[in-house]
């Protein structure tokens, strides 16, 4: 029988998982199950159904342990209470202990506490034995296992929060972006957007994740569009192409003797092979003289 496959989300906005719903044929969207993960056991919602599960990799998915019941979500809300005073104290922990150039950003239990997780960043991204600051926390929360776990720039941003460099209210990675893309300086080029910092950066100091947002179809577009110095035959003669509009599928051509305009893809049409043909209807056929010639000329 084909096992019931399910998506579940351990974060608001974070990755989905697969995993095996096992006996528990009525399990739905919105429901909470346990299930085991490298990280000890969690508690997690369930988003969706997979209706046409691809086979893991390796192995198999793993089941779920059970369905969630009230006792379990009361425990997670319970520790989750407490994940800010836990993150308190290991900063001031990690001050006293004169720890340099490491934020701690967060602390998450897992949802019936046997886990501490402590997340942390560093300025430049090295690692750093925190082993002094990880006995102190283990001390501190003697009935759980506790972990030091470094994340990047982008992860602190998406905890955090907060507006983003556009303007917007709530960052991309804090509002529905479940994964990293890797973004590059290519992608600013390709969509004609300034290098400067200030307006491929945000504020993560990483380049910005809506980089890829249209780049796809910036790229799909330039191929159909003359690229810049191209030039062109227009309705009002001919020009060169001094810059291109991608997503209006047009480009602005200085024609000679008239000046600066805008065209639309399907009223250009290329110069060159426009001159091509021309040359080639005007050069003499070197037929004529074999007496074989069909262009008409010879037979006159």
């Amino acid at each position: 029988m084909q096992p019931i496959v399910i998506g579940i989300r351990f974060q608001k906005v974070g990755k989905v998982y697969h995993f095996d719903a096992g006996s528990f044929q009525d399990i739905r969207p919105g429901d909470f199950a346990v299930v085991e993960t490298s990280r000890g056991r969690q508690l997690g919602e369930v988003v969706k159904i997979i209706d046409d599960p691809q086979k893991p990799h390796e192995g198999a998915w793993k089941p779920i342990q059970r369905k969630a019941t009230p006792r379990d979500l009361l425990l997670r809300q319970l520790w989750q209470q407490k994940e800010i005073e836990a993150m308190i104290n290991c900063r001031a922990k990690a001050a006293e202990l004169d720890i340099p150039d490491v934020k701690i950003v967060a602390a998450e239990f897992s949802f019936d506490g046997v886990r501490l997780s402590f997340l942390y960043s560093t300025e430049d991204g090295d690692k750093v034995d925190l082993r002094p600051l990880r006995s102190a926390m283990r001390r501190a929360y003697p009935k759980s296992r506790v972990e030091m776990r470094q994340i990047g720039p982008r992860d602190v941003a998406k905890i955090i929060g907060g507006m983003g460099a556009c303007g917007l209210e709530t960052r991309c990675c804090s509002m529905f972006l479940t994964e990293f893309s890797p973004i590059s300086i290519k992608m600013a080029k390709e969509q004609g957007i300034s290098l400067s910092p200030s307006e491929i950066t945000g504020m993560c100091g990483r380049l910005r994740c809506c980089l890829i947002y249209e780049y796809e179809q910036y790229v799909n577009a330039r191929k159909q569009l003359p690229k810049r110095n191209k030039r062109v035959v227009t309705p009002m003669g001919e020009g060169r192409v001094i810059d291109t509009y991608p997503l209006k599928d047009a480009v602005l051509v200085d024609v000679e003797e008239v000046g600066q305009h805008e065209f639309q893809r399907e009223d250009l049409q290329p110069w060159d092979e426009l001159e091509a043909l021309r040359r080639k209807s005007e050069a003499p056929c070197d037929r004529h003289e074999n007496g074989g010639c069909t262009c008409g000329e010879g037979n006159s």
